[in-house]
C-alpha cells in the first residue's frame, strides 16, 4: 500500500508539473505595410530640360565721343529706340570748322608756291641747255619745286584729319538697339574716349545664357546635329513663349562646377526678354516613343544608385534598380522597368525586400495616359 501510494504521488506530481510549464507562444506575423502604389505606363514622350538662364544683349555699346569739345545737342530721347546710322549726338562743329578753314588756306597757299616752283623749275632746265645757267641754279630750282609738292600732299593729308575730326562731331549710332539713361546732357564738355553719354543694347534678337549640366552633353549634341533641338523661354508672371535655337557651346566644361555654358538666340519680336533678366527655358531635346513612364517620386537613390519598389502579383515588394530621366513630376525609365508594373510612390522608408504591403490607396497617372 506505501508503495502505490508514493507512484500515485510521484504522478500527481509529474501532472501537476506539466499543467504548470508555459505554453510556446505561436510567432506573430507582421501586419502589410500600406503604401501607395502607381502602374509604370507606355506613351509618347518629350524628352525636355527645364533651367534658369540670364537675358543678355547681342551687342552693348558705350557711346564716347571721339573728340573734346561742347556737347550741342541730343539728338534721341532715353529708353528710345534707335537704328543703326541715325544721328545721336553733336557736338560743337566751330572749332574743328575752324582748323579745317585753316588747313584749306594752308593748302591753296602751298600750291600757289609750288606751281610757281615748277614753272621756275622748267625754265631753268631749258636755260640749261643753252648754257647761260649752271647745273646748280637748276637743281636748286628743282629740288625747291619737289620740296613745295611734298607740302601740298601733306596739307591735303592735314585736310582729311580735320575732315575726320568734323565728321567726329557728329556721333551715329553703329547699331540698331535700346538707349539707355544719359550720363551727359548738353552744354557738357566731354574729353575725347572719356566717359560714356549713353549706352545702347541690341534687343532683336536677343540671347540667352544658361548652363547644364556635362551629363546632358552628349544628348544636346545629338540634338545640335539632328537639327531636332527646341528652346521656349518665359518670364515670371508673363505667358510668353519665345523659340530659339542654339548657338553657342562652350569649348569647355567648368570643372568647379561641372556644367557647360550654352548660348541660344531669341528673335524677342515681343520686347518682354530684357537684358539683365532672369528666364524660364523649356529645352526640348527629342520625342521619345513607347517611353515607359511613372511618377518621380517613385524612383529612390540609394548607395547602388536609382532603385524602385515594385509590387509583385502576391503583394511583396521587389526592389529593383533602374535608370531614369527625370522629366518634370514623370520619370522616364531607360533600364529596369516594364510597362504596367506596379511600382510604390509614397511609404517607401518602411519597405525592405519581401515585405508584404497594403495597396488600398492607388495612384493613377490619367494625365497625359494615352
Amino acid at each position: 500500500m506505501k508503495n502505490t501510494a508514493r507512484i500515485l504521488t510521484v504522478f500527481v506530481t509529474i501532472i501537476l508539473c506539466v499543467a504548470c510549464a508555459p505554453k510556446k507562444e505561436k510567432p506573430k506575423t507582421k501586419p502589410p505595410v500600406p503604401v501607395k502604389v502607381s502602374k509604370a505606363l507606355q506613351k509618347e514622350l518629350p524628352l525636355q530640360i527645364k533651367t534658369i538662364g540670364t537675358v543678355e544683349a547681342i551687342s552693348s555699346v558705350a557711346i564716347k565721343s571721339q573728340v573734346s569739345g561742347q556737347i550741342a545737342r541730343l539728338h534721341f530721347t532715353e529708353g528710345s529706340h534707335v537704328s543703326k546710322g541715325a544721328l545721336l549726338v553733336s557736338i560743337d562743329p566751330q572749332p574743328f570748322q575752324a582748323v579745317l578753314h585753316q588747313a584749306e588756306a594752308a593748302l591753296a597757299k602751298d600750291q600757289a608756291q609750288e606751281k610757281f616752283a615748277r614753272e621756275q623749275a622748267l625754265r631753268y632746265e631749258g636755260l640749261l641747255k643753252e648754257g647761260i645757267v649752271t647745273r646748280d641754279q637748276f637743281d636748286l630750282l628743282r629740288s625747291n619745286a619737289e620740296s613745295l609738292a611734298a607740302t601740298v600732299a601733306a596739307d591735303r593729308a592735314v585736310i582729311r584729319n580735320a575732315r575726320i575730326q568734323l565728321d567726329y562731331c557728329s556721333i551715329r549710332s553703329p547699331i540698331s538697339g535700346r538707349t539707355g539713361s544719359v550720363t551727359l546732357q548738353p552744354g557738357n564738355l566731354v574729353k575725347a574716349n572719356d566717359l560714356p553719354i549713353v549706352t545702347l543694347n541690341q534687343i532683336t534678337p536677343i540671347n540667352v545664357i544658361f548652363s547644364l549640366p556635362e551629363k546632358r552633353l552628349p544628348e544636346i549634341k545629338r540634338g545640335m546635329a539632328a537639327g531636332k533641338l527646341k528652346l521656349l523661354a518665359g518670364i515670371p508672371n508673363e505667358t510668353i513663349a519665345e523659340s530659339s535655337t542654339i548657338n553657342f557651346l562652350d569649348n569647355a566644361v567648368n570643372a568647379a562646377t561641372g556644367t557647360i555654358k550654352l548660348k541660344a538666340v531669341f528673335a524677342n519680336t515681343s520686347h518682354k526678354l530684357w537684358p539683365g533678366q532672369f528666364a524660364d527655358l523649356l529645352i526640348t531635346l527629342d520625342t521619345r516613343k513607347n517611353a515607359v513612364v511613372i511618377p518621380i517620386q517613385a524612383v529612390q537613390t540609394g548607395q547602388q544608385g536609382e532603385f524602385v519598389y515594385v509590387v509583385k502579383t502576391d503583394n511583396k515588394v521587389e526592389l529593383r534598380p533602374v535608370t531614369s530621366i527625370a522629366i518634370g513630376d514623370e520619370a522616364m525609365i531607360e533600364k529596369g522597368l516594364a510597362a504596367g508594373e506596379t511600382v510604390v510612390i509614397d511609404g517607401q522608408l518602411r519597405l525592405t525586400p519581401g515585405v508584404t504591403v497594403e495597396t488600398g490607396n492607388k495612384h493613377t497617372m490619367e494625365k497625359g495616359k494615352k
